[in-house]
């Protein structure tokens, strides 16, 4: 499970999403007959893995979990920024099927895989996508999706925090504060 270092709804957003990734691997165990920790599952995470865009992302993921990079030795696509094999594998990881849920906007379901893939393997993105898309974790798994203009306030005042506060807030509120008390 990944631990966020900035704690608050971000922290307990991702704590939420890991759970529904393994809740819906635990289901599709269950839909293909298949018991954890055999080699039947080992051979399902092999079909995921090999063609990621039959599968919804959350699959997908808890796949990635599971399977380690021959190169760097971290699960798979959770590697080093410059493992050839990790960085085709988050390529990959985007083909998958990702479904709104009802009543939510066009493309929530989107934000919330990438902030959760942005979260669980933050060394492979920078300081301040790390910070918006975390921050946003929460507003995405309650279906909520900023429109154009607000996301783009949002970047603009992140843009101004140091990376030190970048890491260190907790809401996007905090981050209106910190920017408002400076010009860049």
């Amino acid at each position: 499970m990944t631990v966020l270092p900035r704690g608050g709804g971000p922290a307990e957003a991702l704590v939420a999403v890991e759970a529904s990734i393994e809740d819906r691997w635990r289901r599709l165990l269950e839909e293909y007959g298949v018991t954890a920790g055999t080699e039947a599952e080992s051979d399902l995470v092999e079909l995921v893995v090999t063609d990621t865009s039959v599968f919804e992302w959350r699959v997908v993921d808890a796949a990635y979990d599971r399977v380690d990079c021959t190169d760097c030795g971290n699960a798979l696509g959770a590697g080093p920024t410059g493992c050839g094999k990790c960085d085709h594998a988050t390529g990959f990881r985007f083909a998958a099927i990702e479904t709104d849920k009802p009543a939510t906007p066009p493309g929530t379901e989107h934000a919330l895989r990438v902030a959760t893939a942005v979260a669980r393997t933050r060394h492979r993105y920078g300081v301040r996508a790390r910070c918006g898309f975390e921050l946003g974790l929460p507003l995405f798994l309650q279906g909520e999706l900023p429109g154009t203009a607000q996301a783009q306030a949002c970047r603009a005042a992140i843009d101004k925090l140091t990376e030190e506060e970048c890491e260190r807030v907790t809401s996007y509120d905090e981050v209106t504060r910190l920017s408002s008390r400076r010009a860049r």
